[in-house]
């Protein structure tokens, strides 16, 4: 809400323009204007430059805005960046992620030896079930230890084949 001396400081300057701008208006001589023609006999004594000058001059303008919006874009980045939280201590880190609708999603964390099933959603954020490592693995929502060093060193263990032409599908599309 707008306090008494802002509304008196707007209608001052919005006065003080209409001052401003008056004595422009009313100094028009309306059709009694004299008009300062050239003279018919100089008209064709007119010399026409080259336009080879404009051309450079006008490459240069661009090149110069160009480089102006590249330098911008440049600082505007740097200050994003910048302004970017870090995460400081390696004790949490997010497993898996799951969006569940407009502004709710599932997110698993690991916190230390523990893993913590999150729900966000616009009115905060719940703590749903804690897992013991163990019990991830057991579950399949982590891979376990074994699993992921045979895969790395491509051990004997053949991948196991997905059932069924969807999980087929899925296998190949799907980026790991």
């Amino acid at each position: 809400m707008r306090t008494l001396p802002a509304i008196f400081r707007s209608v001052a300057a919005a006065s003080l323009a209409c001052l401003l701008t008056a004595p422009v208006a009313l100094a028009d001589a309306g059709e009694n204007t004299a008009l300062n023609l050239p003279d018919t006999s100089q008209a064709g004594k007119v010399s026409h430059a080259s336009s080879g000058g404009s051309i450079v001059r006008t490459i240069a303008g661009l090149a110069i805005v160009l480089g102006v919006i590249y330098g911008i874009t440049w600082v505007l980045k740097q200050v994003k960046a910048s302004k970017e939280p870090t995460a400081s201590g390696g004790g949490l880190e997010q497993v898996a992620s799951l969006p569940l609708g407009a502004n709710r999603s599932l997110h698993l964390v690991r916190a230390g030896d523990e893993l913590v099933l999150i729900g966000a959603a616009e009115h905060g954020v719940t703590p749903i079930r804690r897992f013991s490592e163990a019990e991830a693995i057991e579950m399949g929502l982590i891979e376990g230890p074994q699993a992921a060093t045979l895969a790395t060193i491509g051990g004997d263990a053949a991948p196991a084949r997905p059932k069924g032409f969807i999980q087929a599908l899925r296998s190949k599309t799907v980026i790991k």
